[in-house]
């Protein structure tokens, strides 16, 4: 999560200092998320293979906080496409 915030913070300076780099911070945001999310899948699927016998609101609580990451990468995202409609030239 720190380092999505801290790629949203350099989204936001960029917005204001390089806005050729809005888009590609969005997306970097959002490769960050789904790249954590699958780390989170897979050190939890480790952890129940050790573990062996593992209750299903435990499998179902771990999954939902491994999905706060690419929802918060997906959500920078879509910031960094408002902040492109925004300041796009009106015709």
């Amino acid at each position: 999560m720190t380092v999505l915030t801290i790629n949203l913070l350099a989204l936001l300076l960029a917005a204001w200092k390089a806005p050729a780099w809005v888009k590609e911070i969005g997306i970097i945001a959002l490769v960050v998320g789904i790249i954590f999310f699958l780390m989170g899948i897979y050190i939890a699927g480790d952890m129940i293979e050790r573990v062996g016998e593992v209750s299903q609101s435990i499998i179902w609580g771990g999954f939902k906080l491994a999905v706060i990451t690419p929802i918060y990468g997906f959500l920078i995202y879509l910031v960094s496409l408002v902040i492109l409609i925004i300041r796009k030239p009106r015709i």
